[in-house]
């Protein structure tokens, strides 16, 4: 292996982690349950704000 493409190899790794990393502190955590989506409150009726299940 000569210098030019050690040079290159260096530089192709160097450019990969950097991508990496950038790619990884892009990335958020997702809250649960967020916007309503994991559960639903009754707005009317009798049972007016209560967390609405699945069971019946």
């Amino acid at each position: 292996m000569n210098k030019f493409e050690f040079k290159n190899l260096v530089k192709s790794l160097r450019d990969t982690l950097k991508q990496k990393t950038f790619l990884k502190d892009l990335r958020k955590e997702v809250e649960t349950g967020a916007n309503g989506t994991q559960d639903y409150v009754v707005k009317k009726g009798i049972n007016k704000d209560t967390v609405a299940t699945t069971r019946q």
